[in-house]
């Protein structure tokens, strides 16, 4: 029997089993003194801990801990797009994965680094795809830490380290470098801008999907980042776009990035600015309202919304520029990257155009960065080796 005084002051006992000096002690049912002593100090441990955690309510568990970060995803994502929810990634993989899972039902301070490594086992299982693995864990991870820190009272010491052991990543074969069908030659990049205008006029965008295009080119931009550009980012004077830098990361970033660009893209870009305030949205595109099966009217002008809205008019634009199915709108990105890289500009300019570190640069284009090396490399080749003295035999005088 073990016995302890809780956190009220009050006596509490348990029985752990039986002392029996005929029975060979097996530490389940029965124990000699140093088993015994070692069950009853975990005991008390554990019950001390259920305790704790229960002591303001039910004990947090990692389905409450996943439903409370997803609510708080998206009351962020709505705050951030006006209101608009759009695409539901975090809720929709965390339901299927981890809701659905025997994982879901235990206690957070229960929660072990063993149990968490058998979750991400199973999950391999599945046939998921490495990249489609890591992100699961990570929008797991950060639900896990985010309970830490709202119940860090509750919770034991160690449970960040549970968490941080048990999600490390286990899988092997991941390739951090770009696919090099995704990085397109500059007359790919023109056909894709032409087959936009195209597009464009057909579909009665007026000049909204093809100016979409032509900034996603020129900057090397994501998408969320165009998107929230205003009219008083366009500097014309200067030849220059002030493109908003990504939502990514936690430290300190500087508000905007100055992206050179050509007279060409200043030109497209003067009827979306032409008689607007400078902190209006530049790109925006014609809202509709369905009011009939197969009739719908325009509402209003709005900013572009989620990449989703994109999906379609981009297969268009990508067909009719006669490139290849699997080609996606990052490819823009990936171009944009490779041409400052092979016009030799610095490593670490051409990150801070983009908006991401040198170190995702040199791991995901390292090919590239040989390349342009070698080229300026070779530039200070010089000849070394005098060639030999030519020596012409004399004809003999008969």
């Amino acid at each position: 029997m073990v016995r302890w005084r809780d956190a009220a002051g009050a006596y509490r006992q348990e029985t752990i089993g039986a002392a029996d000096d005929a029975i060979e002690a097996d530490g389940e049912a029965t124990f000699s003194f140093a088993q015994a002593d070692r069950r009853a100090r975990a005991l008390v441990e554990e019950r001390r801990a259920d305790a704790k955690a229960a002591k303001d309510g039910p004990a947090p568990t990692v389905k409450s801990a996943a439903e409370a970060y997803v609510e708080a995803y998206e009351a962020r994502q709505r705050a951030a797009n006006g209101g608009s929810l759009g695409r539901r990634a975090a809720r929709g993989q965390l339901t299927r994965h981890v809701l659905g899972d025997e994982i879901a039902d235990v206690r957070l301070h229960e929660l072990t680094r063993d149990a968490l490594r058998g979750w991400r086992r199973r999950l391999a299982e599945r046939g998921l795809a490495v990249a489609t693995v890591r992100r699961i864990c990570n929008d797991f991870r950060a639900a896990l830490n985010a309970a830490a820190e709202a119940h860090h009272s509750r919770l034991p010491a160690a449970f960040p380290l549970e968490v941080k052991a048990g999600l490390a990543a286990m899988e092997q074969g991941y390739s951090p470098v770009a696919r090099e069908a995704q990085v397109l030659p500059d007359a790919d990049v023109r056909r894709i801008i032409a087959a936009a205008w195209e597009v464009d006029r057909e579909g009665g965008w007026e000049g909204d999907l093809a100016r979409l295009v032509v900034v996603l080119a020129a900057t090397g931009a994501r998408f969320s980042q165009v998107t929230r550009m205003t009219v008083g980012d366009v500097q014309a004077a200067q030849l220059r776009l002030m493109v908003p830098t990504s939502r990514k990361g936690k430290g300190q970033k500087a508000a905007k990035i100055g992206v050179p660009v050509g007279e060409d893209i200043i030109g497209v870009l003067r009827p979306a600015v032409s008689g607007r305030v400078g902190g209006a949205i530049l790109l925006e595109r014609w809202r509709h309202k369905q009011v009939a099966p197969t009739q719908w009217e325009r509402v209003g002008r709005g900013p572009w919304g989620y990449s989703a809205e994109f999906s379609g008019p981009w297969k268009e634009i990508t067909a009719r520029a006669e490139l290849p199915a699997g080609v996606v709108p990052y490819a823009l990105r990936h171009s944009s990257i490779v041409r400052g890289l092979r016009q030799m500009l610095p490593v670490r300019l051409v990150a801070a155009l983009h908006d991401t570190s040198s170190a995702m640069i040199e791991a995901h284009y390292s090919a590239f960065i040989v390349s342009a090396l070698d080229e300026l490399a070779a530039k200070a080749v010089v000849p070394l080796v005098a060639a030999p003295a030519s020596v012409s035999p004399l004809k003999a005088i008969k």
